[in-house]
């Protein structure tokens, strides 16, 4: 085992239940200021300009510097867990990568995180687990990270192995995705674990398209996917799980970091501050125009809006609907308008517009705009 990973014993956090915790909990263990480069999957986003990208990375280093707080010597290792939830990607459009309709219906909570990549689906029938570690700058390389995680589950009789990119499978299927990413003199390793998450949930919350595409994408990924707990050579519960990795990774150590009630109340504060908010999930969201029409008892119309940073910056209203108003009455009121079907729907309503459009009340209007 590596010289790091002896000494990763003095250092252990378990968290779960909490959705915001662990994300949080991540920025403010980790050491150091930031870095204007973020490693994840082997993808770097291009930004569509150098000013708009030198605009976003001081807004990351503003956000970034409010939660990096604690400064512990050794590495930490963390396993935990969330109730229901989408992670979104840094640099992703969320209204691209998920079914907001669906996530909203089922109460499935949404946050961004401060890694790239693609976003997962996580529930309480998955882990998640992270390495923060003082290294120096260097290339990406997942190895060192991933291997305890492979040696604990071929221990406890489970085939695991490294697909050669970010992925661990299991006879080819896939059951964790891994990242990382650079803040200050650290690098932050996280990955997720499928021991029992409800894939057809996990499906259906990332799927944008009909319930048609939803049922084949199901099927689809339950070829490529699979749970650890189908493949255990004796029934295991999440806890045991639990118990059985970290026991292992931290090579029977139970020494712990305990959060403080202080922490906690820190904790709590950044979460709503920083992941919670509309504009840290929404408002990060990469400059996208988006063309969506709508069919109503009073005819067709169909918008094309220009959004950046979750703002309605430039819009367009097309149809053969009927109207006592002018098409611009409508755009002016969506101009400068969130791109949230509560916020369009209320600023329909404050320019008149229920009752202006022949058998199209505002509320549809908002629906056909936004999902």
């Amino acid at each position: 085992m590596n010289k790091w990973l002896k000494r990763l014993s003095n250092w252990f956090l378990q968290i779960e239940n909490e959705v915001m915790v662990p994300f949080v909990l991540v920025g403010i263990l980790v050491i150091g200021s930031f870095s204007m480069i973020s490693y994840y999957n082997g993808y770097t986003m291009q930004k569509n300009s150098e000013l708009e990208l030198a605009d976003t990375l001081f807004e990351d280093v503003n956000r970034d510097l409010n939660f990096l707080e604690k400064r512990l010597p050794e590495t930490v290792f963390l396993f935990w867990r969330t109730t229901p939830t989408l992670m979104v990607g840094k640099y992703q459009n969320v209204l691209e990568e998920i079914n907001k309709p669906y996530a909203d219906e089922h109460g499935i909570h949404l946050v961004r995180r401060m890694s790239g990549g693609g976003t997962i689906y996580t529930d309480m029938g998955g882990w998640q687990f992270t390495f923060i570690q003082h290294k120096e700058a260097g290339e990406i390389e997942f190895g060192q990270y991933i291997a305890p995680v492979i040696d604990a589950l071929r221990e406890m009789g489970v085939s695991a192995s490294f697909n050669g990119r970010n992925d661990l499978t299991i006879d080819g299927k896939k059951f964790s995705g891994n990242a990382q990413y650079r803040l200050g003199d650290c690098i932050v390793h996280h990955g997720s674990l499928l021991f029992d998450t409800d894939i057809e949930q996990m499906v259906a919350s990332t799927t944008v398209d009909s319930y048609k595409i939803i049922s084949k994408s199901i099927k689809s990924v339950r070829d490529r996917v699979t749970n650890i707990s189908e493949h255990l050579p004796s029934p295991m519960d999440a806890e045991t799980f639990k118990e059985t990795m970290v026991r292992h990774i931290m090579n029977g150590s139970t020494a712990a970091y305990t959060v403080t009630p202080e922490d906690d109340a820190r904790i709590r504060e950044i979460a709503g501050e920083q992941f919670r908010s509309w504009e840290r999930i929404f408002g990060r969201n990469p400059k996208f125009t988006i063309d969506r029409i709508g069919r109503f008892a009073g005819g067709k119309i169909q918008f094309k809006l220009d959004v950046q940073k979750g703002i309605i910056r430039e819009a367009a209203v097309y149809g053969d609907f009927f109207s006592t108003l002018d098409a611009s009455t409508i755009c002016d009121a969506l101009i400068g308008c969130p791109y949230e079907r509560g916020a369009v729907l209320a600023a329909l309503r404050s320019h008149g517009i229920d009752g202006a459009v022949y058998r199209i009340s505002a509320e549809e209007m908002a629906a056909a705009a936004v999902d």
